[in-house]
């Protein structure tokens, strides 16, 4: 599934090099520079989501390449960084990256499933961040928060998945943190708004260009555990952090008016991205698929995720909480509880010494 490797590229590789920091850098010949210009081109000229962009970032490396810009480049990191940040002036695209590795980029066709030994590594790196689920807890008052850093596979996280999302079924609201999240699959949000919903809603579709396929992604009719519900309310934090994957899980539920959204604007990047081969040692991130919500007809590609209630992101989960509460003291019958509610929402809203 083309939209899998794009989730686990942006997943699983970048946070992977933030935390082990960038690979060490070494010398590249000038036929090597030229190889990877020349195959860079030629790669989103091919696959690029928008072929009239790819054509525009062409004409415009090849100008700089004409008047000698990249003749003095010796470093394969500085190379990287370079191209990197010239293929974006022109895309303004935040998936569009350029990487390289002194050990040498594996050999596999573009949209290809992961080696067993990338399985592998993939699977032990998500272990490891307990599959995405940061925190997930059950706050006073009744209101459950899930921290959510990243979305997995299901197939690799979605045990973890259905036990945070059981453990919060019982909740009166529900308070999602993506501040800190920087995407992933496709399927594990559809996975998790399942439990957000009490009928098979459609959420978004994600537009190939090489194919000119449309796949379309809907919550699921069946979830392991218990749901959550479709009538109680939810509240989605972002950051300027949040990306991707992120942002389509707080886009969806925004338009959907399934949930509250509060924070910052979110970083605005909605193309599903491969990694593609161009030389020995440089491998090129393409986006080549565009997601479109079925509500906007269009995505947050370059403008982000605009929240309901914009604030800074630092506020937000504070106040998401007293949100919550005040709407469950609203839709509280029992005097007594709707008393005790109310004793908390004031204790809260106290400033804090």
């Amino acid at each position: 599934m083309k939209t899998r490797i794009a989730a686990l590229a942006a997943l699983l590789t970048v946070p992977l090099f933030a935390q082990m920091g960038p690979p060490p850098d070494f010398t590249i010949t000038a036929a090597e520079r030229k190889q990877v210009i020349d195959n860079s081109i030629a790669k989103l000229n091919e696959n690029y989501v928008f072929p009239e962009t790819a054509k525009k970032m062409e004409q415009a490396v090849r100008a700089r390449a004409a008047r000698g810009e990249y003749d003095r480049i010796t470093s394969a990191r500085e190379l990287a960084e370079t191209l990197t940040r010239h293929f974006r002036e022109v895309s303004n695209d935040k998936h569009l990256f350029m990487r390289y590795s002194n050990d040498g980029i594996p050999d596999r066709p573009v949209n290809a499933s992961p080696t067993g030994p990338e399985l592998e590594q993939q699977r032990a790196f998500a272990a490891k961040v307990n599959y995405g689920f940061e925190k997930v807890e059950r706050l006073q008052g009744n209101i459950g928060y899930i921290d959510i850093r990243g979305f997995m596979p299901p197939e690799v996280g979605g045990e973890t998945a259905a036990a945070a999302m059981t453990f919060i079924a019982n909740t009166d609201a529900l308070i999602v943190d993506l501040r800190g999240n920087g995407g992933g699959e496709p399927a594990m949000i559809a996975f998790i708004t399942s439990y957000l919903f009490d009928e098979p809603t459609h959420l978004n579709d994600i537009y190939t260009r090489v194919d000119d396929s449309t796949q379309q992604w809907w919550t699921s009719p069946f979830v392991p555990g218990r749901r959550f519900g479709g009538k109680k309310p939810v509240y989605v934090l972002t950051s300027s952090r949040t990306f991707s994957g992120g942002e389509e899980f707080a886009y969806n539920l925004k338009n959907l008016k399934r949930g509250t959204v509060l924070g910052e604007v979110t970083g605005g990047g909605a193309h599903p991205v491969n990694g593609v081969k161009v030389s020995e040692h440089f491998e090129l991130g393409v986006p080549f698929a565009r997601a479109i919500s079925p509500i906007t007809k269009t995505n947050w590609e370059g403008t982000g995720v605009q929240p309901d209630v914009a604030m800074p992101a630092p506020q937000a989960l504070d106040a998401a909480y007293l949100m919550a509460l005040e709407k469950v003291v609203a839709e509280t019958s029992d005097p007594q509880r709707k008393a005790g509610l109310q004793r908390l929402l004031e204790e809260k809203k106290q400033p804090r010494s």
